[in-house]
C-alpha cells in the first residue's frame, strides 16, 4: 500500500502537459508541490474571508475586500507605488471611509465629526512603508529639499496645533489636526516621487479620470431625480435638485469641480498625444455640465474667474486661438438655453434668503476673534462656541459654521493660523506663476490651469468654507503637484535643454 501510494505521487509530480516544459524532478518537484500547496491555502483563506465579512457592517466590508484583493491587482499592475497613488487620487472625492469617535452634533453644525480612516489612508500608510524600505535598502535618497518646500505647510500645520492648546473640545482639534497630517503627508509623498513629465501627466490623468467619473455621477443624479447608492457609495440631491454627488453637499461638489475644470481645459493647450486631449475634453465637458446642476453660486463665481484667466493669459501669449473663446461661449450658450429658467432663478430669483443667513454668521466670527484674535478657540471648536456667542439676538437666525474659509480660520486659529494658511496660498501661487512663466509647453499650461483654479477657489471661499476631507486633501494633492511642475520646469531652465520644451510624453508612456 505504501509502495502504491509513492509510485501515484511519483507519477503525479513528474505528470507535465505536452509542451509545458521538462518534466519536473528533485528540488522543481518539491518546488511544484509548494506552490500548490500555497494556492490551496490561499484558496482556503479566501473562502473563510468571503464567510467572514458578511458579518461586517456594510463600510468595513468594503474596505476589506479592498485589503484583500490589492496584492493580487499589485502583482497585475507591476507599479505598486504608481497604482496606489492613482487609487488615492480617485478615491478622495469618492470617499470610502469611515469616521471614529463621531461627535454627531458638532458635526451637525459643520465641524469634521470623527477621526477620519479612509483608503486614502491605507494607501498613503503602505506607501511610505515601500519609501522607508527603499531608504533602507539605500535605492532611494530624499534627493530633494522636502524641508524648505513645505515649510508653508509646516507654518500652517503647526498654527493649528497650537490653536488645540487652548481649544474648548481637544478631541474635535484632534480631529482637524489628524486630517491635515493625512493631507501633509499626501503632500510629501507627490513632491518626492512626483519626479518627470510622465509621471506629471500621470496624475493629471488621474484627475481627469476622477473628474470624468463624479461628473457621470451627478449627471445621472440630476435626470434619474433622487440618490442613488451602490454599496457604501452614494450620490445624492437635494430636495432643491441640487445636486452633491458623493459630497455632504452641493458648495463641496461644486468647489472639487472648480479646481479641476481648468486643468483639464490647461491639457488642450498641451503638445500631448490627441488621446489626452480627447480624455481632458469629455471631462471639462462632463464637469461644466455637473457644476451647473449643483447651483452652487460660489463654485460658478470660481469657475468664471479660473477659466478667465487661464484663457487671458494664455491667449496673450499666442498659445489660444481667438476662436476658442468663442467656441467655448457657444458651447455654453448651448447648455444655458435648456436650463437657463434654473440659472436664472438661481442668481437672481429668490433663495429662501440662503445669503442673507451668510450675515449673521460672519458676525458671529467677528465676536470670537475679537475675544481671541492670536490664537482662535481652537481648531475645529467653531460649532461647539456658537451656543456661548449667539446671544439673544441671534434667536431667529440659522446658526452653523461661518461661511468664509477666512474668517473661520481666523476665529479658530487666530491671525496665525490665517497668515500661514494665505503664506501656503501664495507659495502656491507664486511656484504655479514661476512654472508658466517657463513657456514650456507641456509644463506650462498646465501649471497655469492649476494656477487659475487656486485663485478661482480662494474667490470662492470668501462665501463657503473647505474643512472636509475631499476639500482639504484635493487642494493639498494639487499644491505639492504644482510645486513637481516647478521643479520640472526649474530643471529644464538650469540644464538649458532647449530641446526639452517640445519633449512631451506619449500616450503610450
Amino acid at each position: 500500500m505504501a509502495f502504491w501510494e509513492a509510485t501515484r505521487l511519483h507519477k503525479l509530480t513528474n505528470w507535465a502537459p505536452a509542451g509545458f516544459g521538462p518534466t519536473l524532478k528533485g528540488s522543481a518537484r518539491r518546488d511544484f508541490i509548494l506552490q500548490w500547496m500555497v494556492v490551496g491555502a490561499v484558496g482556503i483563506a479566501l473562502g473563510v474571508f468571503t464567510l467572514a465579512v458578511s458579518s461586517l457592517p456594510q463600510q468595513w466590508a468594503l474596505l476589506s475586500l479592498l485589503v484583500v484583493l490589492f496584492p493580487f491587482v499589485a502583482m497585475i499592475a507591476g507599479n505598486v507605488q504608481r497604482l496606489l497613488l492613482g487609487i488615492i487620487i480617485i478615491e478622495i472625492p469618492i470617499q470610502l471611509d469611515v469616521y471614529l469617535r463621531y461627535q454627531e452634533e458638532a458635526a451637525a453644525l459643520g465641524a469634521i465629526g470623527g477621526v477620519n480612516l479612509s483608503l486614502t489612508t491605507l494607501c498613503l500608510a503602505v506607501l511610505y512603508a515601500l519609501w522607508l524600505a527603499e531608504l533602507l535598502a539605500k535605492k532611494s535618497t530624499p534627493r530633494r529639499p522636502l524641508v524648505r518646500l513645505s515649510l508653508p505647510l509646516i507654518a500652517y500645520l503647526g498654527a493649528v496645533m497650537v490653536s488645540a492648546i487652548g481649544a474648548r473640545d481637544t478631541n474635535l482639534a484632534g480631529f482637524q489636526i489628524f486630517l491635515l497630517l493625512q493631507a501633509f503627508l499626501l503632500y510629501l509623498y507627490v513632491v518626492h516621487s512626483v519626479r518627470s513629465r510622465q509621471d506629471i501627466l500621470f496624475v493629471v490623468t488621474m484627475l481627469i479620470i476622477g473628474l470624468i467619473l463624479q461628473s457621470l455621477m451627478m449627471i445621472g443624479v440630476r435626470f434619474v431625480g433622487h440618490d442613488i447608492s451602490v454599496g457604501n457609495i452614494s450620490a445624492r440631491i437635494d430636495s432643491f435638485s441640487r445636486v452633491s454627488g458623493t459630497f455632504g453637499s452641493p458648495n463641496a461638489a461644486g468647489s472639487y469641480l472648480t479646481l479641476l475644470l481648468a486643468p483639464a481645459m490647461s491639457v488642450l493647450l498641451t503638445r500631448v498625444r490627441p488621446g489626452y486631449k480627447w480624455l481632458a475634453a469629455l471631462g471639462f465637458g462632463l464637469g461644466s455640465l455637473a457644476l451647473i446642476f449643483t447651483l452652487s453660486r460660489g463654485s460658478w463665481i470660481g469657475f468664471v474667474v479660473s477659466i478667465s484667466i487661464l484663457c487671458l493669459l494664455a491667449w496673450r501669449r499666442g498659445w489660444l486661438s481667438p476662436t476658442v473663446p468663442v467656441i467655448v461661449v457657444i458651447l455654453a450658450l448651448i447648455l444655458f438655453l435648456p436650463l437657463q429658467e434654473v440659472i436664472s432663478v438661481r442668481l437672481f430669483g429668490d433663495d429662501a434668503g440662503a445669503a442673507q443667513s451668510r450675515i449673521p454668521l460672519m458676525r458671529l466670527a467677528f465676536r470670537m476673534i475679537h475675544d481671541n484674535p492670536v490664537l482662535g478657540v481652537g481648531a475645529n471648536n467653531f460649532s461647539i462656541m456658537i451656543q456661548r456667542y449667539a446671544t439673544a439676538e441671534f434667536g431667529s437666525e440659522w446658526l452653523y459654521t461661518v461661511h468664509n474659509q477666512y474668517l473661520l480660520l481666523w476665529a479658530e486659529t487666530g491671525i496665525v493660523g490665517l497668515v500661514a494658511f494665505i503664506w501656503l496660498l501664495l507659495a502656491i501661487l507664486h511656484r504655479g506663476w514661476q512654472s508658466w512663466k517657463s513657456a514650456d509647453r507641456f509644463l506650462s499650461p498646465i501649471a497655469l490651469g492649476f494656477t487659475a483654479a487656486i485663485l478661482g477657489h480662494m474667490a470662492h471661499m470668501f462665501v463657503d468654507f473647505f474643512i472636509q476631507r475631499p476639500q482639504v486633501q484635493l487642494l493639498w494633492l494639487i499644491a505639492a503637484l504644482i510645486t513637481a511642475i516647478h521643479l520640472e520646469s526649474g530643471k529644464t531652465r538650469n540644464a538649458g535643454e532647449s530641446g526639452a520644451k517640445n519633449c512631451v510624453p506619449s500616450l503610450t508612456d
